[in-house]
């Protein structure tokens, strides 16, 4: 970040330009700043138009020059400050412009997702009792056991929607348990759960940092978040199971001044857990986490949505990276 005034000599440059650039703050300080970039007169014309009052902010994509080092391309906010005559100038990396773009989309659909769940949910709850219902009456009026074959058909069948209906609402049901929660048990709580249900052929590997301090939550929303994605990652395991050599990593790592779900925090939680599995699918790597999706045959497509809704209920995120032999579902949770 920088602030320039008006003929677009730096006043202020701070310590994260300075190491972007590759040299002192002292040189940067007195500099042209447009000079700094590949293409200098993008920013003079942006400059001149900020200093004509044409726009509160404006963003560009450019290549930052620095010392010794190729150029950085950045995405560029320029925009006005209340002291006249001075402008603000930030610079995100690419690539984080771009994570900070892909988490305001999950925050979006995952508010989507909800509301849609909500309204299907409920949708499908009323007219489901009255087919139920309607099915016992009539196996009630049969006198031939053959017929009712069709009626417990359709009763099994409504019960098995009816259980569907009550997972896509439980986490707008169950009212949100705070207390204070230690990360590490959470994890060894789902690992216990994981290696007793695959006792054969998976590792599960603890990479702790125990110095994570504890936070508010609600404990039981936390390990049924991280009891999905591990699941997920051991059924999709199966085949490295059969071959003794699969593994799921719990690591855990706090993390300083970190920005997401549009928030920047002082410190936050990263939970990663990392499987060397397949990956997943390519047709569905931006849809993981909509509901009814999923990569497995069988599979009702809800966990990792509901993983999404109860940490995101505690202000937090997830995310995915996969490739083949290599997925990573990182968890996010700011800490006090």
């Amino acid at each position: 970040m920088a602030v320039v005034g008006g003929d677009g000599t730096v006043l202020f440059a701070n310590a994260a330009l300075e190491d972007a650039m590759g040299t002192s703050r002292r040189s940067i300080e007195g500099s042209a700043f447009p000079d700094s970039f590949a293409e200098p007169h993008i920013l003079r014309n942006a400059l001149d138009s900020a200093h004509s009052n044409e726009f509160a902010a404006l963003r560009f994509d450019a290549l930052l020059t620095r010392h010794h080092n190729d150029p950085l391309p950045v995405h560029v906010i320029v925009a006005q400050t209340e002291r006249p005559g001075e402008i603000i100038i930030e610079m995100l990396p690419l690539e984080a412009q771009a994570r900070q773009d892909r988490e305001e989309r999950l925050i979006d659909q995952a508010q989507a997702n909800k509301e849609l769940i909500r309204n299907l949910a409920h949708e499908i709850k009323n007219p489901l009792g009255g087919i139920r219902g309607a099915a016992q009456l009539l196996e009630m009026e049969m006198d031939s056991p053959e017929m009712t074959e069709y009626t417990q058909v359709i009763i099994r069948e409504a019960d098995r929607l009816q259980t569907l209906v009550d997972r896509l609402l439980a986490p707008h049901r169950r009212p949100h348990v705070v207390g204070d929660v230690n990360i590490h048990e959470v994890c060894e709580r789902v690992r216990s759960l994981i290696l007793a249900e695959f006792p054969k052929g998976l590792r599960v590997v603890r990479d702790y940092d125990t110095s994570i301090p504890e936070f508010r939550g609600d404990r039981e929303q936390l390990i049924q978040a991280v009891l999905n994605i591990t699941h997920n990652a051991a059924l999709v395991l199966a085949e490295r199971i059969n071959e003794g050599d699969a593994q799921i990593v719990f690591r855990t790592r706090a993390v300083r001044q970190v920005t997401f779900g549009k928030q920047r925090y002082r410190l936050a939680l990263e939970l990663h857990v990392i499987d060397n599995g397949p990956g997943v699918p390519d047709s569905i790597k931006d849809r993981i986490f909509f509901p009814l999706i999923s990569g497995r045959e069988g599979g009702s497509g809800l966990g990792l949505t509901l993983a999404q809704t109860f940490v995101q209920q505690h202000h937090g995120l997830i995310e995915c990276d996969s490739v083949p032999g290599r997925t990573d579902f990182k968890i996010l949770i700011p800490l006090p």
